[in-house]
């Protein structure tokens, strides 16, 4: 009876260690990433595989199984999605050769050498297997970017206004030769043909005329107009620093034929898209054709989407300090406005759905877990006979 309750503790205890300890990182941004449970998988298998060396080969292929597969399901069941083959390939990989690693280790000669490398090979797998940090794209179109939020420069402090790149432009500039304007009436003389026109102050007839001339003439123009601005500010009521509390694009939209009105969101909400894309919006006004609103203006197009708070790096970022890792995105907003803009970028894309879909996928991982190893209990125990050198004590528990 002993015998029976260590082997379930032992196959159960490091593979819900390493959920547990996956879950924690994947809720901090909301992805349901295979990849967020190697980083668990890696150390904790290792550790698992040195401690019971002197258990049958099998048991840590079992043992590794469970791990990976409560994480797995976990994942599928959070994002009603099936996970991603290669990442869920990795992730087997890893808790596999890491348990494999740990156990040679505890070996002599050559054994303790293979068990070294097999963990280094794991390592490379955690480091590489995910995705990567965004890298500059060797052809960059030029972006011109109008508006009243603080994206090229920090909130004034004691030693006045700081020029720094808000994360959303730090991520643009990988994909766009980014330009800030203060003006529309040199949108021609830029050469740009991309614009992001995010809650620009109010505009004079002659800039109005001046940014409907370019877009007509061929230019392509995403369009943020907030109808309720949420996004926090330092400065006082009427500073005129401060980006506008609504749209003031109200005529130009008109004039494009593109309404304002809509569905109104009072407060925060995750939206997915259609492709599965996630965005964050906040006061925002949804039109009959959802979040954006495409429409073709003479040889261009604009498409303009009633909320300007996504782009805010609080709605998509859990990690101000990392804005390139799509690893700690909490949403695809970097990538849907460059797909907006006509140029494409990897996301994560697959996403943590309703809370009650996150505990009904925890209850299953959970007692997936369990059965694993209540299964596992019977059939290690037919590798009774062929195991390694046992010591007394574990040889005096399995004849209980």
């Amino acid at each position: 009876m002993k015998a029976g309750l260590f082997r379930f503790l032992w196959l159960w205890l490091p593979a819900l260690a390493v959920f547990l300890a996956g879950l924690h990182r994947a809720w901090l941004t909301g992805q349901a990433d295979p990849w967020d449970w190697s980083m668990a998988a890696a150390p904790v298998m290792a550790a698992a595989g040195f401690a019971l060396a002197r258990r049958p080969a099998p048991v840590m292929l079992w043992l590794g199984i469970g791990a990976a597969g409560m994480a797995l399901l976990f994942c599928a069941v959070a994002s009603a999605r099936a996970p991603s083959p290669v990442a869920a390939a990795g992730l087997l990989a890893v808790a596999a050769a890491s348990g494999a690693g740990g156990r040679c280790i505890r070996r002599q000669g050559r054994s303790r050498a293979l068990g070294l490398g097999v963990l280094i090979v794991a390592g490379l797998l955690v480091w590489r297997g995910p995705a990567q940090p965004l890298r500059q794209a060797a052809d960059r179109p030029k972006l011109a970017v109008i508006t009243a939020l603080p994206l090229f420069w920090a909130e004034p402090r004691a030693g006045g206004m700081e020029r720094r790149d808000a994360p959303i432009v730090t991520v643009l500039r990988t994909r766009f030769t980014v330009e800030p304007l203060d003006d529309p009436l040199r949108l021609g003389a830029s050469g740009a043909r991309r614009l992001l026109l995010a809650q620009p102050r109010a505009m004079t007839p002659a800039q109005m005329v001046a940014l409907d001339d370019w877009v007509r003439g061929g230019g392509q123009a995403l369009v943020l107009a907030d109808p309720a601005l949420r996004w926090p500010s330092a400065l006082p009521l009427g500073d005129r620093r401060r980006a506008p509390p609504v749209s003031l694009l109200g005529p130009l939209a008109d004039h494009w034929g593109i309404p304002l009105s809509g569905r109104m969101i009072a407060g925060e909400e995750r939206h997915f898209l259609p492709d599965g894309a996630l965005v964050t919006l906040s006061g925002a006004t949804l039109g009959p054709d959802g979040v954006a609103v495409t429409r073709r203006i003479g040889r261009g197009a604009v498409t303009l989407v009633g909320d300007a708070d996504p782009i805010d790096d609080r709605l998509w970022l859990a990690d101000p300090a990392s804005p390139l890792d799509p690893r700690i995105w909490s949403a695809d907003t970097p990538a849907v406005v460059a797909n907006w803009l006509g140029v494409s970028m990897s996301s994560p894309g697959i996403w943590m759905r309703q809370a009650d879909d996150v505990l009904a996928a925890i209850r299953w991982a959970v007692l997936a877990g369990t059965g694993w190893a209540m299964l596992g209990v019977w059939a290690v125990r037919g590798d009774k006979g062929r195991s390694c050198a046992r010591t007394k004590r574990e040889n005096r528990l399995e004849e209980e």
